[in-house]
């Protein structure tokens, strides 16, 4: 009895791979290039808005911890910036 010789595993792999690799609807240079700007758009914008927010309470903060050791103001400014997060959250998943 002869026995049939199995592909070895990796080489399976590799080639199923393959396989499915060409099954992919790959974009077109224009549509890619599209996209792409899309994500540097959002990206550079998101960049400028969070630093314009996170900037100021950020100072904010450091100088409530360590110059005034006021636990009050250090709460607020927590409180303030967990509720802009949240804020900014239920906007951007209201789109």
């Amino acid at each position: 009895m002869s026995e049939v010789k199995q592909d070895n595993r990796f080489r399976r792999y590799f080639k199923e791979t393959r396989a499915e690799v060409r099954k992919v609807h790959w974009p077109t240079r224009k549509d890619a290039r599209s996209l792409t700007t899309v994500v540097l758009v959002v990206t550079i914008v998101m960049t400028i808005f969070l630093g314009v927010i996170v900037s100021p309470l950020a100072s904010a903060l450091a100088g409530a911890i360590f110059v005034q050791q006021n636990t009050l103001a250090i709460v607020a400014l927590a409180v303030a910036g967990v509720a802009g997060i949240i804020a900014l959250a239920v906007v951007l998943r209201r789109r």
